[in-house]
């Protein structure tokens, strides 16, 4: 299928490295104006690889779990390119632990990256977009956050929470035709999974009915579909984008 993209503002959360990297390239081939954000300033180069394409690219280095830093962030963004029309949350980071090891500070920093700032960008930059009658706020979630993980019980009720958030969003925002989405990535191949001890990565593979880790290009064009003007009729719902492993 031949997806029309007529260029808007689009913002990438975590868009240094992985996914949010692969997400602000396909975006800014499409044409549409990419801000890139980051906690630290790897966002800086992939802007920077983008412009030097040709394409529309600015990178914004913000802690995503500040909320203060993404309001005045959000108002520099409206100041200087009016509404951004596409929000893809993708800021994520882990703090691996089982529960009865895990410290309210490995919860407070994982609830606080991967949902809460989808919170604080949403409401930051979703008035303008109510006002251009057209929308698109996809968020990346995860696996876990469909059957949850062992260690990982921050992270799954992260992006747990984030599906609850997609879905209200969906309701909230339907009459101006802005629609929310979730994209639920299984084992992709990035920096964060390359780190694991190899037998793990064949335990791994032995729970995925297609037998392969998934690439961010798979994640990054489910998001071009939800982004795309044929998307326009999806809305309040999760996509696992796992190889079968939540079957």
């Amino acid at each position: 299928m031949h997806l029309t993209h007529n260029p808007r503002v689009a913002l990438v959360t975590g868009a240094g490295r992985g996914i949010g990297k692969a997400i602000a390239e396909r975006l800014a081939a499409h044409g549409h104006t990419v801000l890139c954000v980051s906690k630290s300033s790897t966002c800086e180069a992939v802007a920077a690889d983008i412009v030097a394409k040709g394409l529309k690219a600015k990178a914004y280095q913000v802690d995503v779990s500040d909320p203060v830093a993404v309001a005045k962030a959000c108002e520099a963004i409206a100041a200087e390119f009016g509404a951004v029309e596409i929000l893809v949350n993708n800021a994520g980071i882990t703090r691996d632990k089982l529960v009865m090891a895990m410290t309210e500070q490995d919860w407070n920093d994982v609830i606080s990256t991967n949902l809460s700032s989808a919170f604080y960008w949403t409401k930051g930059l979703v008035r303008p977009m109510t006002r251009k009658r057209w929308g698109r706020i996809i968020s990346i979630s995860s696996v876990t956050g469909v059957q949850g993980n062992a260690g990982q019980a921050n992270y799954a009720a992260a992006k747990a929470g984030l599906h609850g958030l997609t879905m209200t969003l969906a309701r909230e925002l339907a009459g101006r035709s802005i629609t929310a989405n979730a994209v639920a990535p299984g084992f992709i191949t990035t920096d964060m999974t390359d780190e694991l001890p190899e037998e793990v990565k064949q335990k791994i593979l032995s729970f995925i009915p297609l037998g392969r880790f998934g690439s961010v290009n798979d994640i990054a064009a489910m998001v071009d579909y939800l982004a795309s003007e044929e998307g326009g009729y999806v809305t309040g719902q999760v996509f696992s984008i796992d190889g079968g492993m939540a079957i």
